[in-house]
């Protein structure tokens, strides 16, 4: 099924929150033991060494950790606003009248609680919510970038089943990387068949999206001869072309058949 791209409908939308949320962290620091995957550094993002590259990515947290972490970091005012608008989505979690309140909270969030809490915020509305399958697509489809990629990090604990592949499909369409980095997370890892996870992680390459952000990737590659045959393809053309082949390429080469993989070449910086 098909849905049209609209514009944000909500009233007191969060307008400029998107271009700021953009390229604020999607992930959540872990100061105790700096480990885990890094998103590709955008525009905006703090110069390499002046944050700590230790992350925990907000699909993979569970709504307690991204609250804990949430109200650490807000002031008293975002946190207390945040604290309602949680409120308000558990009391009301349904669609009352042509939008729900906790909509409304979503679409404020950037502005409540600044680029660098908004997408956890905003993950924390959608969970206090029970959003289904039915309301995510709603606020994936009328939302902004910031608003879609919390939907697309809520997934794995709002949807059990493959409900939710389409908005799935949809990001990994695009060249946003800081959607396809959302899209590939846990719920693509579950609900994505062969084909289609092939070719995210094709996608990744292609964008320079770390695979450290596909999930699961270590299980889902390991013997997959058609990844490797792809992978190769990809790398050959790459070379005829007089372009270095990403390290990231060799990485996922070598899951998919240790033993046969050549050693990678000096990571591509074109």
């Amino acid at each position: 099924m098909t849905h049209p791209r609209t514009s944000p409908a909500t009233p007191g939308a969060d307008t400029a929150a998107d271009p700021l949320t953009d390229h604020a962290a999607d992930t959540l620091t872990d100061h105790a033991t700096g480990t885990g995957p890094r998103p590709a550094a955008g525009p905006s993002d703090p110069a390499p060494g002046t944050t700590s590259p230790g992350t925990t990515t907000l699909a993979a947290a569970t709504p307690a950790e991204l609250r804990d972490h949430v109200t650490a970091g807000l002031d008293d005012p975002a946190r207390g606003w945040l604290r309602r608008a949680l409120d308000e989505a558990a009391a009301h979690p349904g669609t009352h009248g042509p939008i729900s309140v906790w909509e409304l909270r979503i679409a404020e969030a950037g502005r409540r609680c600044g680029p660098e809490h908004a997408d956890a915020a905003r993950v924390l509305i959608l969970h206090a919510a029970r959003a289904d399958a039915e309301a995510l697509s709603r606020v994936y489809y009328q939302g902004t970038g910031a608003e879609r990629r919390a939907v697309l990090y809520a997934l794995p604990h709002l949807v059990p089943g493959p409900e939710g592949l389409p908005l799935v499909e949809d990001a990994l369409r695009t060249n946003d990387t800081r959607l396809l980095t959302a899209a590939v997370g846990p719920y693509a890892a579950r609900h994505l068949d062969a084909h289609q996870w092939r070719h995210a992680v094709l996608k990744c390459l292609f964008t320079g999206v770390p695979v450290d952000a596909v999930a699961d990737l270590d299980h889902r590659a390991e013997g997959d001869t058609e990844l490797a045959r792809m992978l190769t393809d990809y790398a050959a053309e790459r070379t005829a072309a007089g372009r270095t082949v990403p390290a990231d390429l060799h990485r996922v080469l070598t899951l998919t058949d240790p033993p046969a993989t050549p050693s990678a070449p000096a990571a591509d910086h074109g």
